[in-house]
């Protein structure tokens, strides 16, 4: 048998733009990411949504965030927001 809490390997962490702060005790964050094209090899921006936890209603629409890896919370929210990097303007 495994030893305690193997397997178990660090949540994953990204960081991205509050891109709507409309629900409740939730946000949309946009991650956005650079990769090279596949046939031109131009690098290319990529971005998509998650949909991430914040309990205290803190964020704000364009805030800076990181967010992490949790259990599922609801039908599309897998992340939480963990801390406030930035503040919008």
């Amino acid at each position: 048998m495994a030893a305690q809490g193997a397997g178990r390997g660090k949540r994953k962490e990204l960081v991205g733009t509050v891109v709507s702060d409309r629900m409740e005790k939730t946000v949309v964050v946009a991650v956005e990411r650079r990769v090279a094209h596949p046939l031109y090899g131009r690098r290319v921006r990529r971005t998509k949504r998650y949909k991430a936890h914040d309990e205290a209603n803190a964020c704000r629409v364009g805030d800076r965030v990181r967010i992490v890896e949790t259990r599922p919370l609801s039908k599309e929210k897998r992340w939480r927001v963990a801390e406030i990097l930035a503040r919008a303007e």
